[in-house]
């Protein structure tokens, strides 16, 4: 039988293996098949000695000299990679493609990571990368963009309402940043513009909260006070273990209803600093509602039944809430001093009727947002009633 001729040769000079030879080696190598054989010259004095283990770690075997200082590999198996093709969005991603990005290559025999969101249809959302542009752009600082100079020294009674309101916004972005930050490490990174749009929404809570601290505490009133009525309410959030039924709890249902809030305080801002923040707390909200809705959508499509369970879940929500009978007191009282302007009766009665409009606007609200998921008017009526008198 012949001997097989190398199918491509390489000059390596005097350049020793520590000084970068695998470089070239590995470049020679991979224009071949396996099987293929690959000739090498090297004048370095400790080549031959290296070589056979190089070709032992990198999957190839050495067959032998071929002359003075010329040596024949044979190109092997090695470690053949795995090729996500393109960009191409995998309706289930393999744990054992572990950190890599979509579309790279991936050595066999790595570890196995231990996400459980592996299935496109578990996490997916239409529009995201126009959410994920829009979020990046939008992006702003406490410090920088909230006019804190142009703070009025307010009346006692509506800095001391405004200090709870914020109190309140608080804890409640609190739940809303640890939520998506809970699913996060969950999620297959080939999934990577899920958890970028999910980062973003962290990173947005986690300015919310500061922002919302600095006006409470701007007014020399300090931070008011967190009802029980309220961390039972985001406790029911925390420890829901679904992400679409968090994702429609949280951003459907609770961030949805926050919108109508934040519209609310800034109409009725006795200054620009909380005016400012509401507005720009608004728009980072509408993102968070706008992904909520399109992974929805987008679970929806492909099982519809899913919407029983969803119901089900903010039933049983409900349920676990029996013992709230409504608003903290010292919420709904701060907002209806807010709304009002001060604490007289004429301006508590205005006041009054405003935060009863805020509930019906609510209400109607989320009767649009469930009716544009699918549900009937029956269902979207009953939901949005049974949904938290805590806001989230």
């Amino acid at each position: 039988m012949p001997e097989q001729s190398p199918k491509a040769q390489i000059d390596l000079e005097d350049l020793a293996i520590h000084e970068g030879t695998p470089v070239l080696l590995r470049r020679a190598l991979a224009g071949l098949t396996a099987g293929e054989l690959l000739e090498v010259r090297a004048d370095s004095s400790d080549f031959f000695e290296a070589l056979g283990a190089w070709c032992r770690e990198e999957g190839h075997c050495y067959v032998g000299s071929s002359g003075p200082n010329c040596y024949r590999i044979e190109k092997g198996a090695g470690t053949a990679p795995v090729v996500a093709p393109g960009n191409h969005v995998a309706e289930s991603a393999d744990p054992n493609w572990g950190l890599a990005p979509r579309g790279g290559k991936i050595e066999r025999g790595g570890p196995k990571f231990a996400f459980t969101l592996c299935q496109k249809r578990d996490v997916w959302a239409q529009e995201l990368a126009s959410i994920y542009k829009q979020a990046a752009a939008n992006q702003w600082s406490a410090a920088r963009d909230i006019p804190w100079s142009s703070l009025p020294k307010l009346p006692a009674e509506l800095e001391a309402a405004l200090a709870q309101i914020m109190t309140f916004l608080t804890e409640n972005e609190f739940a809303a940043l640890y939520v998506p930050a809970r699913f996060i490490p969950r999620i297959h990174p080939h999934y990577r513009e899920v958890v970028e749009v999910l980062a973003v929404q962290v990173a947005d809570e986690a300015r919310h909260a500061e922002a919302f601290t600095w006006r409470a505490e701007a007014g020399g009133i300090g931070l008011g006070t967190t009802a029980n009525s309220g961390q039972l309410s985001l406790q029911t959030l925390l420890e829901e273990p679904d992400f679409t039924t968090a994702a429609f709890l949280l951003c459907v249902m609770g961030e949805g209803t926050f919108l109508t809030l934040l519209t609310f305080l800034e109409q009725f801002a006795p200054d620009p600093v909380t005016a400012t923040l509401a507005r720009l707390a608004h728009r980072d909200e509408a993102r968070h509602v706008a992904f909520g809705m399109e992974h929805l959508r987008y679970v929806l499509e492909r099982e519809p039944e899913r919407r029983s369970s969803l119901a089900a879940a903010v039933e049983r929500r409900s349920r676990m809430l029996a013992s709230v009978s409504g608003l903290s007191p010292y919420v709904s009282d701060a907002l209806m001093i807010l709304a009002g302007g001060g604490v007289a009766p004429q301006q508590v009665r205005a006041g009054a009727r405003q935060v009863f409009l805020l509930h019906r606007e609510m209400d109607a609200a989320r009767r649009d947002r469930l009716h544009g998921l699918g549900f009937d008017s029956f269902q979207a009526t009953r939901l949005s009633a049974h949904h938290t008198r805590n806001f989230m």
